[in-house]
């Protein structure tokens, strides 16, 4: 007869069951989830406090830094905790809000790539039109559609997890709780979840892959035609910085998915998850403010304004 124990927490995957190592890694990990949070929170101000970019392009750009900063906080500050603690554990409620935070980040910030691609074929392809299209209202309905969207995508996959029984073990070949690791230790059948799992996932990704790839055409098909040599290096200039984006979004996120379904050992699908973690959000604020003019002027006087205000305080 199956054991169907209810389970009260799990235990996730270390990096080393060595001490010194274990406080090594929290410290690596403390100084790169340092430098994520200050490079999103930089370009959250810069967006916030400029007038001069608050246009839809920065808009976008504001929720994908704000979404960027939830999702490194969910998965990082846990690893650095049990790390610095010298345990593994986490609760089953905590398992469960942090398999739904990571899966309706990841689904939000997928469909928001895909926004910012639309904004930018309508700001390239239909100049005249942009201020029409891409109206106030229109970009709080999209920011909406797609917060929305990944907190239902989420909830369906969350939901269809939890409902499984878990009674072959409670410890996750993950350093943060993930539905395909999970599965492994449920003690019902799990194939239908697999099934589901991989073609919502499938279907999400291909769909916002297809769409910015379709998007982009269209875009660089109007971009050639522009006469002047210099009209065309400031839209691509324009686009640079999101296409590198997608690549790291979806370059590392493929990246996982491959290790997770080709057999490989735990370690190395832990450093894949490391990878799609951590990359993307300490790289974006790095990619935008290199090349983006604006960006870097508005972050020069966020922090030019914060230094004068330490001055005026000390002065008086």
């Amino acid at each position: 007869m199956v054991n169907r124990t209810t389970v009260s927490k799990f235990l996730l995957l270390g990096f080393s069951d060595i001490r010194e190592q274990q406080i090594l890694f929290s410290m690596v990990f403390l100084l790169i989830y340092l430098a994520a949070v200050i490079g999103n929170l930089l370009i959250i101000a810069a967006v916030a406090l400029d007038c001069h970019l608050r246009t839809p392009m920065y808009f976008f750009l504001f929720n994908l830094s704000f979404l960027d900063l939830c999702y490194i906080s969910v998965t990082i500050p846990k690893m650095f905790a049990n790390s610095l603690t010298n345990t593994r554990s986490i609760s089953f409620f905590g398992c469960v809000t942090q398999v739904f935070l990571v899966i309706s980040l990841a689904a939000t910030e997928c469909a928001f790539l895909s926004m910012m691609a639309y904004d930018r074929y309508a700001a390239i392809c239909f100049p005249l039109h942009y201020r029409m299209i891409m109206s106030r209202g229109t970009c709080a309905r999209m920011a909406a559609g797609s917060w929305v969207s990944g907190f239902l995508y989420s909830v369906f996959h969350t939901g269809n997890t939890f409902r499984l029984p878990f009674c072959r073990s409670n410890v996750v070949a993950q350093f943060f709780c993930d539905i395909p690791q999970l599965l492994k230790l449920s003690c019902a059948d799990t194939y239908p979840n697999k099934v589901v799992v991989v073609l919502f996932g499938v279907c999400l990704a291909l769909g916002c892959f297809v769409f910015i790839i379709v998007t982009y055409i269209q875009i660089f098909s109007t971009v050639l035609r522009i006469p002047s040599t210099q009209g065309r290096r400031k839209a691509f200039s324009t686009c640079l910085p999101h296409l590198v984006v997608i690549g790291l979004f979806f370059g590392t996120g493929s990246f996982v998915y491959m290790r997770q379904t080709s057999g490989s050992s735990s370690y190395w699908d832990l450093l894949a998850s490391v990878l799609y973690a951590v990359l993307p959000p300490l790289s974006n604020p790095i990619i935008y403010s290199l090349r983006n003019k604006e960006i870097r002027e508005a972050l020069r006087k966020v922090i030019a304004r914060k230094c004068f205000s330490k001055e005026w305080n000390v002065h008086f």
